[in-house]
C-alpha cells in the first residue's frame, strides 16, 4: 500500500525587512471592544492552535525541565479526539517525517508512542524527469531512514498522550475560539496589565505573558499583529489517495515524478507480508552490492504498478505559497503555517514547522532557565534570525524547483537534465541536500 500525491495546473518570497525597535509594541492591527469586567487568569504561555505543530508545542515546553513552574495553555477550537485503537484503513492524511522531526518528537516521548502504533520508513528516494531520461536517487547506504510517512492522526494521539503526562503544567482548552486579542501598551490609560489580553469565544478572557500562534495559514494571531502575510497561489490542487500495489515489494522507496502539469508522488505506507528480518537482509545486499558500484550511478528501479484505489480515500486541496513578513513581535511569536506555507513537491512543511519549536523551545527555555521575560523581544528576535534564514532558504528552493520543472520548454528542460545529472553524479553534494532536508 502506498499514499500518491499528484499536484497539477509562481512565487514570490519576502526579503527579511529592517525592524524598528523603537515603539514596535505600541503597534495594534485588530481587536474587540474591550469589557468592564477585571481580568482573566494569566498564563506564562498561551498557543494558539491544536494541531500537530500547536500541540508538539505546548507538549515541548511542558516537559522542558525549566518550564516545571510554568503555567501553559493550548488553545483549540475543535474537539478532543479520543485516541483508542487504530482502524485497518489508512487515513490519507499523512506527513513525511524527517528525522530531525523524529528526534524533536523523541524528546519529549512522543516519537515513542508513533513507533507503537503504525508508520513506515523509507531508505531510498528516486526523482526523474518525465521530459528526459535524468534522475536523481538518494539512498542511505548505512541503513538510516531517509524519513518517516505517518498519518497525522497518529501524530496527534502520540501528541495528546504526551500533553495528558504533564496537564499539572499544560492546560488544553478544547472547543475554545479566540475572537480577540489586544496587545500590550495599547489599553486605555486605565489598563495597565504589560500583558496580552485573550478574548474568547465564550465571554472568557485570558492573559499571557507570550503568545504563539500555532493556528494555520489564515492564522488570526498574525492578522491581529498587523504581519503583513506574501501569499502567492499556484493555481494548482493537490489529489492525495491511498493505494494497493500489484506485486509484493519491500515497499521502502519514496518515488517522485516531474511532469509539466504537476509532480506526481509515490509514498511507501505499509509493508503487507513482510517481515523486518527480510527487508533488513534485502538492505544489507543492496548495501553490499553498491560497493561494488561506482559512486553517483545507483541503478533505476522502476515503481510499482498500481492494482487499485482504496475507495473513498481521495481528497483534493489547493496548493500555494505565503511566508510572514516577521515572525515575532512583543509578547507574540508566530510557527508553523501561521509563518510560512511552501509546495509539498518536497515534504517539508510540517518539518518546518516542528523545526520551529525546536528552535523556539531552546530560546525560551534558555531565558526560563535564566530568570528572563518570556515575552521580550531579545530571544523571540534571535528565534526569528534563525528560522528566517533557514526556512527562506528551503521555501525559495522548493519555489525555484516548481518553477523549474512546471515547463517543457526545450532550454529550461535540458539546463534541469544537466542539473539533475551532476546532482547525481557528485555523492556529497547529495549528501548536503540529504542532510538539508532532515533537519
Amino acid at each position: 500500500m502506498a499514499v500518491w500525491v499528484s499536484a497539477g495546473g509562481c512565487g514570490l518570497l519576502s526579503p527579511i525587512r529592517g525592524r524598528l525597535r523603537a515603539g514596535r509594541a505600541a503597534v495594534l492591527a485588530w481587536r474587540v471592544p474591550l469589557r468592564a469586567a477585571g481580568t482573566g487568569p494569566v498564563y506564562d504561555v498561551v498557543v494558539s492552535g491544536g494541531g500537530m505543530v500547536g500541540s508538539a508545542m505546548a507538549a515541548a515546553l511542558g516537559h522542558d525541565v525549566h518550564f516545571h513552574e510554568k503555567k501553559i495553555l493550548l488553545l483549540e477550537a475543535g474537539p478532543r479526539k479520543v485516541s483508542g485503537r487504530l482502524p485497518e484503513n489508512y487515513s490519507n492524511r499523512v506527513s513525511s517525517i524527517s528525522p530531525g522531526s523524529a528526534t524533536l518528537l523523541s524528546s519529549f516521548g512522543a516519537w515513542d508512542h508513533v513507533c507503537s502504533l503504525r508508520f513506515k520508513p523509507f531508505r531510498r528516494m528516486q526523482v526523474w524527469d518525465a521530459c528526459s531520461e535524468a534522475m536523481i536517487i538518494f539512498d542511505k547506504n548505512n541503513l538510516e531512514d531517509m524519513g518517516y510517512v505517518v498519518e497525522n492522526d497518529v501524530i496527534m494521539s502520540a501528541l495528546t498522550k504526551q500533553l495528558d503526562a504533564v496537564s499539572d503544567r499544560v492546560e488544553v482548552l478544547y472547543r475554545s475560539r479566540a475572537v480577540g486579542y489586544t496587545w500590550p501598551l495599547t489599553c486605555h490609560l486605565s489598563d495597565t496589565s504589560p500583558w496580552v489580553k485573550i478574548d474568547l469565544a465564550d465571554g472568557r478572557r485570558l492573559e499571557t505573558k507570550l503568545l504563539i500562534g500555532a493556528d494555520g495559514q489564515n492564522s488570526m494571531v498574525r492578522k491581529a499583529a498587523g504581519i503583513q502575510n506574501i501569499h502567492y497561489p499556484y493555481d494548482q490542487s493537490a489529489v492525495v489517495a491511498t493505494l494497493h500495489l500489484s506485486e509484493a515489494t519491500d515497499n521502502n522507496v519514496a518515488w517522485q515524478r516531474f511532469l509539466p502539469s504537476g509532480p506526481i508522488a509515490l509514498l511507501p505506507w505499509s509493508n503487507l507480508h513482510h517481515s523486518d528480518f527480510i527487508d533488513t537482509a534485502g538492505s544489507v545486499f543492496r548495501s553490499a552490492i553498491s560497493l561494488l558500484m561506482p559512486s553517483g550511478t545507483a541503478a533505476r528501479q522502476l515503481p510499482p504498478s498500481i492494482a487499485r484505489v482504496e475507495p473513498k480515500s481521495r481528497a483534493v486541496f489547493p496548493l500555494g505559497m505565503g511566508h510572514a513578513t516577521e515572525y515575532v513581535r512583543h509578547r507574540m511569536a508566530l510557527i508553523g503555517d501561521a509563518a510560512h506555507r511552501v509546495h509539498p513537491l518536497a515534504g517539508q512543511g510540517v518539518n518546518m514547522g516542528f523545526g520551529d519549536i525546536a528552535c523556539l523551545a531552546h530560546h525560551l527555555s534558555t531565558a526560563a532557565f535564566n530568570g528572563k521575560d518570556l515575552g521580550s523581544l531579545k530571544h523571540l528576535l534571535q528565534f526569528e534570525t534563525e528560522r528566517q534564514r533557514h526556512n527562506l532558504s528551503l521555501m525559495a528552493a522548493i519555489d525555484l524547483l516548481k518553477r523549474l520543472y512546471s515547463t517543457n520548454v526545450a532550454p529550461f528542460v535540458l539546463l534541469r537534465t544537466w542539473g539533475l545529472q551532476t546532482t547525481n553524479a557528485l555523492s556529497p553534494v547529495k549528501e548536503q541536500i540529504m542532510s538539508f532536508a532532515s533537519k
